[in-house]
């Protein structure tokens, strides 16, 4: 199927509504020996589906059709087929499918490893790929062969993930998590002859992440960043001979790094304080380049052959842009742009545990307004100058927004992001409540009409602010939280409970305190605001049975509360369930915030 006629009217309805009709696309991924052959993901049709886009020819295809959305996809280095993931009701547990390029039957891209949640794929040349696996009974990582056959490397009981297969494809990079912190990674090296170990790396000082090797065939060199003096900083690290390389950029915040395609230099996305800047390090004279872009963020940034690159940039008040270094690329997409919104404004405020930043977006007019506290997931990730529908839509309707890079954010250094495992939870909403009171100081906010949100970690510390500090909030709007901790990590995929060992140093079992003081429903009995609760009917990664039986204790006590039941998993891919879920809040919070007024 070729794809010529827009899914929706912009121009009709709400401007809320507009920007978040408006496409959205993930950046194209293109084929290692077909370069013009490309994949992404987008939301034209009006839910998440894969699209093949052939630049030469000009033409797109939509690949899946799906109810519930297809959120992953790759194409193999031939440019032949498509790989997408199906993971029937958006639980994330399913298997890799193949599709050819041009269109044809499904199939299963490797039958031999049956259902599995999916953890890392990397594409190799000449019909090879790195594929990961997760399940209950632990993690595999495996080289698939040319027609789809697959060869264990590597098993283990702890989560691990496929990274890169070398040019040569006789090396093969994982990361694991052997001792059994997820949050600190080792990287091994394995020959993809015999599954043996060629290198194995761990960093006892820091953080280290494997990137990829060298995109020239013969090179072996692996791309790597680690943790120095709280900065991320990128090593060449030759697996062979042990020859290790570590540059300085000299960059604060965090840092993501990849090879040019010649391999003679690097990209550089740095985010710090909540915006990227784009640089080029030539690997031959150490120099560190500036490449010009707006302020704003860099979501995802791709090398092309012949020096270019792809990304994907936007800003608080301007939509996401496709751009390119070299050249202007265009996806065939209705050129529909949503509505500008307003700029994000900086705030510094003094907290318990150091400087807290955060983003303020006012409406018209003066204040003190209605505030939502948007709260970030992850918990590791971080709130940017980054274009938000749910931001503007706020602010539309009159609200202030306020979104809190509390203490286990990235972008401000490992010591920040670390410190949310003293108190999980706890340490996050110290932070939020020096930002709240600042707010409610300087007349920004109004204290009688605070609203706390959030989704996913969000969602969660959603529902503990509203039991740990019930006199400050005046409503709650979660959306996909853990409101208990303990049956939450029972019922989650097994990434989410390795990840819960790593925050809790422990399973349940092994330190229910930790995990009694972190959750919601310990603090359940002292809720008084209305909350209203959005979640999933297939999460694996907040199962809906624990967030269900929080609410029933709501109703027990007569506390105001709705419970909202999608149909999907833990990410909504639907167009209209996103415009649906934002307006079910924004009723929510007419119908139980008081009214303005002394």
């Amino acid at each position: 199927m070729t794809t010529t006629a827009p899914r929706h009217h912009l121009a009709d309805g709400p401007v809320w509504e507009r920007r978040f009709r408006a496409p959205r696309h993930t950046l194209p991924a293109w084929a290692k020996s077909a370069p013009d052959r490309c994949v992404f993901v987008s939301d034209l049709s009006g839910i998440a589906q894969v699209y093949a886009w052939d630049r030469a020819a000009g033409t797109l295809r939509r690949v899946t059709d799906r109810p519930a959305g297809t959120q992953q996809c790759a194409i193999e280095a031939s440019g032949e087929a498509v790989w997408w993931f199906d993971d029937g009701d958006g639980d994330e547990y399913g298997c890799w499918m193949r599709q050819p390029f041009t269109g044809g039957p499904d199939t299963p891209a490797v039958p031999s490893t049956g259902r599995y949640w999916p953890s890392g794929l990397a594409v190799g040349l000449d019909g090879h790929a790195l594929l990961g696996c997760s399940t209950e009974e632990g993690a595999t990582v495996h080289l698939v062969l040319p027609g789809g056959a697959a060869r264990l490397l590597y098993r283990h009981d702890e989560p691990a993930y496929a990274v890169d297969l070398s040019r040569s494809l006789d090396l093969a990079v994982i990361a694991h998590s052997e001792r059994g912190d997820l949050w600190d990674l080792g990287v091994r090296v394995l020959a993809t002859g015999d599954g043996t170990t060629v290198a194995d790396l761990a960093d006892d000082e820091g953080g280290l992440e494997a990137v990829g090797f060298s995109p020239v065939r013969g090179d072996p060199r692996l791309l790597l960043t680690h943790q120095r003096d709280d900065r991320w900083e990128p090593v060449l690290f030759d697996p062979r001979t042990g020859e290790r390389t570590e540059l300085r950029l000299g960059l604060p915040g965090d840092v993501s790094v990849q090879w040019f395609q010649d391999a003679g230099s690097l990209l550089v996305v740095h985010d710090h304080e909540a915006r990227s800047t784009l640089h080029r390090y030539d690997l031959g004279s150490g120099r560190l380049e500036r490449i010009g872009t707006p302020a704003g963020v860099i979501a995802h940034a791709r090398t092309r052959p012949g020096g270019d690159a792809w990304l994907l940039w936007s800003s608080s008040a301007r939509p996401p842009e496709f751009r390119g270094l070299l050249e202007a690329p265009r996806l065939p997409l209705p050129d529909q742009p949503p509505p500008p919104a307003a700029d994000a404004r900086d705030l510094w405020v003094d907290g318990p545990g150091g400087r807290i930043h955060a983003l303020l977006n006012t409406p018209a007019g003066p204040g003190p307004y209605p505030t939502v506290f948007l709260l970030h997931g992850g918990p590791d990730e971080q709130d940017e100058d980054a274009f938000d529908p749910a931001v503007a839509a706020w602010t539309d309707h009159g609200f202030a927004v306020v979104r809190v890079n509390y203490r286990g954010s990235t972008g401000y250094g490992r010591e920040w992001t670390e410190a949310l495992r003293r108190r999980v939870g706890l340490t996050e909403l110290e932070d939020v409540a020096a930002v709240r009171q600042w707010t409610v100081d300087h007349g920004v906010a109004d204290p009688r009409r605070l609203v706390v949100a959030g989704w996913s970690w969000g969602g969660y510390l959603t529902l503990l602010a509203l039991g740990t500090r019930p006199g400050e909030w005046a409503l709650g709007l979660a959306g996909a939280p853990v409101a208990d901790c303990a049956a939450a990590h029972h019922g989650a995929m097994e990434e989410i409970k390795a990840l819960d060992r790593s925050l809790f140093g422990g399973t349940p079992d092994e330190v229910p305190e930790r995990y009694r003081e972190s959750s919601p429903l310990t603090y359940v009995d002292d809720v008084r605001a209305p909350v209203l609760i959005l979640t999933g009917a297939n999460d694996a990664r907040c199962p809906v049975a624990q967030v269900k039986d929080y609410a029933e204790r709501l109703a027990r006590r007569g506390v105001p509360y709705g419970l909202h039941v999608h149909d999907g998993g833990h990410s909504v891919t639907g167009v209209e369930e996103r415009v649906a879920l934002f307006r079910r809040q924004l009723e929510f919070a007419r119908t139980h915030l008081p009214p303005a007024g002394p």
